[in-house]
């Protein structure tokens, strides 16, 4: 199985607009994603290099699982 690695911000963004989750607004430099069902929303920094910690809790959040997300990143 492929290794997660860091990605950049818009990568990352893109992924979770795949999965449908809207980004709801920006605050200073995080972008704040919701979805109609979850009750917390995802935030990804705006940084050229997101780590894999913040990739992995945003997956979490959104229920995402990690096979689910490559596939999205490979789709991007």
């Amino acid at each position: 199985m492929p290794r997660v690695t860091p990605i950049h911000w818009r990568k990352l963004a893109r992924v979770f607009e795949l999965d449908n989750w809207n980004l709801s607004r920006t605050k200073g430099d995080h972008l704040v994603y919701t979805k109609i069902g979850f009750s917390r929303p995802v935030i990804i920094p705006k940084d050229s290099r997101v780590e894999i910690f913040i990739i992995f809790s945003n997956i979490r959040t959104a229920k995402i699982s990690r096979e689910r997300y490559l596939e999205l990143l490979k789709n991007i």
